[in-house]
């Protein structure tokens, strides 16, 4: 198993909130690359987003 240096303080990681339901989804390794085109906290929700009304 990798270390990645991470020690644990999730509450310095940036976080945003899911543009369906509204849950904070905080950031993750996995999102490094494109952190500011991550609108939806699961597929569900992305499976939803046409539902959902855009605010403007």
């Amino acid at each position: 198993m990798k270390n990645s240096g991470f020690k644990g303080n999730k509450q310095s990681l940036p976080s945003k909130l899911c543009a369906v339901c509204g849950r904070p989804m905080t950031w993750r390794k996995a999102w490094a690359k494109n952190w500011e085109s991550v609108l939806y906290c699961s597929d569900a929700c992305r499976a939803r987003k046409s539902t959902v009304k855009n605010h403007p």
